[in-house]
């Protein structure tokens, strides 16, 4: 059976994951330590200001909707620092109408426990394009 920060961390995924479906940028940057990480491939790193400010942009209706599905495959919890590796599929819908743009791969995260709540500190994406299913 997890345990309770086991079972805590999954909870954080579970709730960021639906959060960012329903365009709650509040509510996924509350799950987020203040000096997080998000390395993507090709981009420079990321910090928690400029999540902030591209969540503004899908607040304001500028952004693509997104639906995903995360999957942990590991998680290892070592007193207050945890680190997750898990399967990740995301597929962002444009504004304007234009085809949904699919990705999907592994992510590697790092989770810190801080006044007895579990935040994201770190995170690797290393999502790809899905190619387009031919019929």
């Amino acid at each position: 059976m997890p345990s309770d920060d086991e079972q805590q961390i999954r909870a954080l995924v579970s709730t960021w994951m639906s959060a960012t479906q329903a365009g709650d940028s509040e509510k996924v940057l509350s799950l987020m330590t203040d000096d997080v990480v998000f390395l993507r491939p090709g981009h420079a790193p990321m910090r928690k200001a400029d999540f902030a400010l591209a969540a503004q942009a899908q607040a304001g209706g500028r952004a693509p909707r997104f639906e995903g599905h995360s999957e942990i495959e590991e998680l290892t919890v070592a007193g207050d620092w945890a680190f997750a590796w898990a399967s990740l599929h995301v597929t962002a819908h444009p504004p304007d109408g234009a085809p949904p743009v699919e990705r999907a791969g592994h992510t590697l995260t790092v989770f810190h426990k801080q006044d007895g709540t579990w935040r994201l500190a770190r995170d690797a994406n290393l999502l790809a394009p899905v190619e387009a299913r031919r019929g």
